[in-house]
């Protein structure tokens, strides 16, 4: 009996100790640390306060716009500096290579840091050259255009009015009346405000002064960052470049630099060549302007110029102000300077613009109207301008993750001109 109470208690006692171990060992398991399920909780977190801040945005979308509009504003000197820096890159990088070859004929070696100095300063002596020369020049020119144009109108109403009425006598079937009224009704509303504009000219240059002021300041900062980041643009690009490093597996990195380079290429292209081509059509308009003695040269020239960046659009923006300003004076001259307009512009789209711009974005004209129609939308004539390479990087993103996907279904791009031939046969 002694014995057999023994083995009861000691298997009672093995048995308390697997159940002890047991709880035990479900108690460790229960407070174990697990990364990944810590990450998946991250992650978690994270989804859900980004889908309550976005969907805080929809819901006050009006305060979301002037939020982002006050974030643009304080940081616009900061875009505007990157996008001058993007710009004049190329000729401070024509610049720095040309003395690094003078220097390299010389028993004088100079440091990398000076190299770019030198070549960032002549950069923008010239462009600052350039713009002193424009105001000085240029814009008391323009100004005295705009003066005279003010002046003129009433002269030139009178004078269209004239022509309208001698029309009439010349052709008694053509109803002028219908085009005469609403001039006739329009022009004492905008003599009117012409004078009430001449009467409140000192609180608005006040107002004026005050602004310029204010954009005299983001200028110098918007300056200062185009330097800066000319100046540091291979620290900048060292930072990138250890981002991409730090969060990109290795295997990707060679077609992130291609992709990269791709995007970089499309951008630059175009902005500095549309840049250079507009500039070139813009001489060449007042050049020839001046040839045929149209007036307000100056003036015209330079819309002209300026709209030319707009893709497709910027010509006929250019030329329709061009075309009523010379109406008042003349409107043969007005005729002829369309006739002018369209020769220039064509002379730009089949000779000059595929010389300097080459078929730099590759998209089709219904994408670059959207571009186009969109980007004026968000940000005005800035935004019509960057617009098209924008869209066209998206285009060309959205092209390589679209062949990414079909390659792993194993779908060539024959497969599917020979299916879309198929269905035209059916057809």
């Amino acid at each position: 009996m002694d014995s057999q109470s023994n083995m009861n208690e000691s298997n009672t006692f093995q048995q308390a100790q697997k159940v002890s171990e047991s709880q035990h060992g479900n108690k460790g398991q229960r407070f174990i640390k697990n990364s990944q399920y810590f990450t998946i909780c991250i992650y978690g977190i994270v989804m859900v306060l980004l889908s309550a801040i976005i969907f805080k945005c929809i819901l006050d979308i009006d305060q979301t716009k002037a939020w982002l509009k006050q974030i643009f504003t304080i940081l616009s000197p900061f875009f505007l500096g990157a996008l001058i820096a993007y710009i004049l890159n190329p000729m401070v990088h024509m610049f720095y290579q040309a003395i690094d070859r003078l220097f390299s004929k010389t028993k004088f070696r100079l440091k990398h840091s000076v190299h770019t100095i030198i070549a960032i300063l002549i950069t923008y002596v010239i462009v600052i050259g350039f713009v002193v020369l424009s105001v000085l020049f240029v814009l008391p020119e323009i100004t005295k255009n705009i003066a005279d144009f003010i002046n003129y109108i009433p002269t030139g109403y009178e004078s269209l009015i004239q022509l309208l009425a001698d029309l009439q006598e010349q052709f008694p079937t053509l109803d002028i009346e219908e085009i005469s009224k609403p001039l006739t009704d329009m022009m004492p509303n905008f003599i009117s405000y012409l004078q009430s504009f001449a009467a409140n000219m000192v609180p608005a240059i006040y107002s004026l002064s005050m602004s310029i002021t204010g954009w005299i300041v983001n200028l110098l900062i918007t300056v200062i960052v185009s330097i800066y980041m000319l100046y540091d643009k291979r620290r900048m690009m060292r930072i990138a470049w250890r981002l991409i490093y730090a969060f990109l597996p290795r295997k990707y990195i060679s077609s992130c630099h291609e992709i990269l380079s791709e995007c970089n290429r499309l951008f630059s292209s175009f902005v500095v060549g549309k840049f250079i081509d507009s500039l070139i059509i813009g001489i060449l308009c007042f050049i020839l302007m001046t040839l045929f003695r149209f007036p307000y040269t100056p003036l015209i020239s330079i819309i002209v110029g300026v709209t030319n960046m707009i893709p497709y659009f910027g010509p006929f923006i250019g030329a329709i102000p061009g075309i009523l300003i010379i109406l008042f004076i003349s409107p043969v001259k007005a005729i002829g300077f369309a006739i002018m307009i369209l020769c220039l512009q064509q002379f730009d789209g089949l000779i000059l613009g595929p010389k300097i711009l080459g078929d730099s974005t590759g998209m089709k004209p219904l994408w670059i109207i959207f571009a186009i129609t969109v980007g004026g939308s968000l940000a005005g004539v800035i935004g019509m301008f960057l617009g098209v390479p924008v869209i066209a990087i998206i285009s060309y993103l959205s092209d390589l993750y679209l062949s990414h996907r079909l390659k792993k279904k194993n779908i060539s791009e024959e497969m599917i001109d020979n299916e879309l031939k198929n269905m035209e046969l059916d057809d």
